[in-house]
């Protein structure tokens, strides 16, 4: 009952939020001049904006089976590439992308990839893609002062908010990842205070459990802090499947016949708007990322062609995207979903004196 009512209560929340952007967004504005100019378009633009969202699933997928390859955990390109759909799309659609990895989690976990090591998978993912935003973020505020202050007055305070939220989850996964000792002593915390507020009953099996799952979660994490070069390479691969995404304006911009804007400034916009967004309570930044585009691309688009350059932009690197993932999602769901789980599943980590076995709390 309460798992449906949550449900319910983020259906609402999302439709809501999607009628707000509308309102906002189009409110006195000519929706047949908007539909005009979008139909002029050169296609064939299009496509390799299309292909860009492809690519940025797909990067994820790769970054998945390439991390649970060096802990042989031997899986398929395609289901990893289903992986990453249900992430994205569970990301979408939930409040500062809140839905995704544990939905991811659970996949994994129908396919008997231990909790504790998928959690950590997926936090380095995490961790990295968030590092790419931080990188960018950075970079703009400290090195780039002409390109703030020709693009971004308007929005300073949003886009070093979003640097600012950025850093701070980087750092705190970064504690968590990287120093597992400390993130068992915080999970057996917590399970204590759930326990004396009566939130959950003291289980001593359920404590034998966590304190199992976190002795794994602290084996892969040794595996990776001795493995460099692993976390290395997920970076590179991340700041090419984030930027993938954030060229789909450049070739929406060439799409409308347009020239004289440099590439790099359109590029780099486009993730200043991620940037700034990434962290906010917003379902895939709803509403926040179509305004924003709107008040810094209006140097970058003639007159009449911003707001439809804004939904063609928008249009294909978020709702695309979560068509795509919707529909993998459901056959994710119908491949995978009905399995049923093997309890006690066991797992060692390569490289390390410590086999635990998989169990999650």
């Amino acid at each position: 009952m309460a798992s449906k009512k949550k449900k319910l209560i983020n259906t609402l929340f999302l439709v809501i939020v999607f009628a707000l952007t509308l309102y906002s967004v189009f409110k006195g504005e000519d929706l047949h001049a908007v539909l005009r100019a979008i139909m002029k378009v050169n296609p064939l633009y299009l496509l390799p904006a299309v292909a860009g969202v492809i690519v940025f699933i797909w990067g994820e997928s790769i970054i998945i089976h390439y991390m649970l390859g060096t802990l042989k955990i031997h899986t398929k390109k395609w289901t990893c590439f289903q992986y990453s759909c249900v992430g994205f799309f569970f990301s979408a659609i939930t409040p500062s992308a809140s839905g995704g990895q544990p939905m991811q989690i659970y996949y994994m976990r129908k396919n008997e990839i231990p909790v504790p090591v998928s959690t950590l998978v997926l936090m380095i993912v995490t961790i990295t893609y968030k590092s790419v935003l931080v990188v960018i973020g950075l970079f703009v505020a400290f090195f780039q002062r002409g390109f703030v202050h020709k693009y971004l007055e308007g929005i300073l305070p949003i886009f070093y908010l979003g640097v600012a939220l950025n850093v701070g989850c980087c750092i705190a996964m970064s504690i968590l990842a990287f120093h597992p000792a400390l993130a068992k002593e915080i999970m057996m915390r917590c399970l204590k205070i759930l326990e004396r507020l009566h939130i959950m009953k003291h289980k001593p099996e359920r404590t034998e459990k966590l304190a199992a799952s976190m002795d794994q979660y602290n084996a892969t994490a040794a595996y990776l802090r001795s493995h460099v070069k692993v976390i290395i390479n997920v970076l590179v691969i991340t700041f090419f499947q984030r930027f993938a995404l954030f060229f789909v304006t450049w070739f929406v911009y060439r799409a409308f016949g347009l020239h004289g804007a440099h590439i790099y400034d359109i590029v780099m916009l486009q993730a200043v708007v991620s940037v700034s967004v990434d962290m906010l309570p917003l379902p895939g930044g709803m509403g926040i990322s179509e305004n924003l585009f709107l008040v810094i691309f209006r140097g970058i688009f003639k007159a009449g062609l911003l707001l439809p350059a804004m939904v063609l932009s928008r249009g294909i690197a978020y709702y695309v995207q979560l068509l795509l993932s919707a529909g993998m999602t459901l056959f994710t769901h119908l491949t995978i979903g009905f399995k049923e789980q093997k309890k006690g599943t066991s797992y060692t980590v390569p490289g390390t004196k410590v086999g635990k076995t998989g169990v999650s709390p």
